[in-house]
């Protein structure tokens, strides 16, 4: 079974969207510009590269992150991986040329029927709105945070608002970071 590791900039108070700027419309978009840049604090983003094996993205993220990461030198090594896009929508046709094998995954059974098979690691970037749904249906296994020292107020969250059943994490990694950044890396206990 593969496992499926959602990875993202997350604020104290839960917000992940727009660390970088402006995409998704975030009114304080690109928070994560705002801290000092530390390279150990963003060493975990290097590191999970030798456990990726494909990457996943909802359609937004991917229509946002291909046309950029395909020709970004610090994005090279994600390339030749496997690409699996989870949309309803998405039609063949508006898949980015020249960025590796992509594929378009309809559903959440999909996804689960996906990570079920052969293969290493699955890390699912940005892609909030899938990353909850696929948590909501115990698809994922790992989280890969770096929680920045900033409380946004409103935003996206990978976590539901909602009721669900508890689910209890266990603390793989942790590290803190002289710009207030923190690493936490849980794994879901099942």
């Amino acid at each position: 079974m593969r496992e499926l590791v959602w990875t993202g900039f997350m604020s104290l108070d839960g917000v992940v969207d727009s660390p970088g700027g402006t995409v998704e419309g975030h009114r304080s978009g690109g928070w994560v510009r705002s801290h000092e840049f530390v390279p150990e604090a963003f060493s975990l983003k290097g590191e999970e590269l030798a456990d990726t094996s494909a990457l996943m993205f909802g359609r937004r993220s991917y229509e946002a992150f291909a046309p950029v990461w395909r020709d970004s030198e610090d994005h090279a090594a994600y390339k030749e991986l496997p690409k699996y896009v989870v949309s309803t929508s998405l039609e063949p046709g508006a898949l980015v040329d020249g960025w590796g094998p992509t594929s378009i995954v309809r559903s959440t059974e999909d996804v689960a029927a996906l990570k079920s098979g052969d293969g290493g690691a699955i890390f699912i970037h940005g892609s909030a709105e899938l990353a909850r749904r696929l948590s909501e249906a115990d698809l994922i296994d790992r989280y890969n945070l770096l929680v920045f020292p900033v409380l946004l107020g409103a935003g996206k969250s990978v976590f539901a608002a909602s009721d669900r059943e508890k689910q209890t994490l266990s603390l793989r990694e942790c590290a803190s970071y002289s710009n207030g950044v923190v690493k936490m890396v849980y794994e879901v206990v099942r």
